[in-house]
């Protein structure tokens, strides 16, 4: 379906409720940061308290991978990540729309990383992983450097509409996470492209591995495209910072990678995303099922 026509079909009247709640956002977009930290301080207190079933599974993540907090730390954490939710929501409204003036205040650390590992001919992958963050950091490194993206289209035809279209707008090129010869294709092309493997799902380029010391279904696909394109593998994490400006971190590429094993290099990663979690744990994205679908001799935790 082309653009045109997909913008068509999306006005029916079945949809105008999205429309109408992205119209919302989009003029919250213009209030100041100190009102928008307080409606999400209100939206999350909402949530936190009516959403049941996220929260059950934000509690057994917390768990899981922090079993050595007591139920007051984990009560706590899962509360300040409802926080970070709900703030989030607002930072996708100034990723889209924001003007680069009015963006909150950031800085890049590490950034000739990047741009040397570029400047070997084989683009980069920027590895990260999902944090309530993301779109927000993902527009600032955006204004920092050329760089593109991976996207999963949202369930909501409208908002993935949007999304798409606001990722191209902003990004120097945007494919979807299915499309691995356009991966392939924009990092033979030169690109760096951001790059999250930790939300794995059953598929040929998977196995069980641990997250937190916890068996978890690992993407291990990152080894393979790097070995196949000669892409370095250059981590990066962003960071909300207590004066609310924000931190964005890019890390020499990886040394020694990929190897022949590339369920140690997945492990590796893993290891590499922890350790950026436990800076400001309830900044992950919590709320999706790390652990689900596991198979026969693991129990189902949600």
């Amino acid at each position: 379906m082309s653009r045109a026509s997909e913008q068509t079909r999306l006005w029916l009247p079945r949809y105008w409720p999205a429309w109408l709640g992205l119209g919302v956002m989009r003029l919250a977009d213009r209030l100041p940061w100190p009102e928008k930290r307080f409606l999400a301080r209100l939206l999350a207190g909402l949530a936190f308290h009516v959403i049941g079933i996220r929260r059950r599974v934000v509690f057994t993540n917390l768990k899981l991978c922090f079993p050595e907090k007591s139920t007051a730390e984990i009560t706590a954490l899962a509360r300040a990540h409802y926080d970070s939710l709900a703030l989030g929501l607002f930072e996708v409204c100034a990723g889209w729309w924001a003007s680069k003036e009015n963006l909150p205040p950031h800085r890049v650390v590490g950034l000739a990383h990047l741009e040397q590992a570029v400047a070997r001919g084989h683009g980069a992958i920027l590895l990260t992983a999902h944090f309530t963050t993301l779109e927000l950091c993902g527009r600032m490194m955006a204004e920092a450097t050329r760089v593109g993206c991976l996207y999963r289209d949202p369930n909501n035809p409208v908002v993935a509409h949007l999304m798409r279209g606001q990722r191209e707008r902003h990004m120097d090129v945007a494919v979807h996470f299915d499309d691995l010869r356009g991966l392939v294709r924009a990092l033979r092309d030169g690109y760096a492209i951001w790059y999250a493997p930790d939300q794995g799902k059953r598929t040929k380029s998977s196995e069980i591995l641990p997250f937190f010391g916890v068996p978890a279904i690992t993407n291990t696909a990152t080894g393979k495209i790097a070995e196949m394109t000669g892409a370095p593998v250059v981590p990066y994490f962003a960071r909300r910072e207590a004066d609310h400006s924000y931190t964005l971190t890019i890390l020499p590429p990886l040394e020694n990678f990929p190897t022949a094993d590339a369920a140690a290099d997945a492990i590796r990663i893993n290891r590499l995303i922890e350790e950026h979690v436990r800076l400001a744990p309830e900044q992950y994205f919590w709320v999706h099922k790390r652990f689900k679908a596991r198979g026969p001799g693991y129990p189902e935790v949600y």
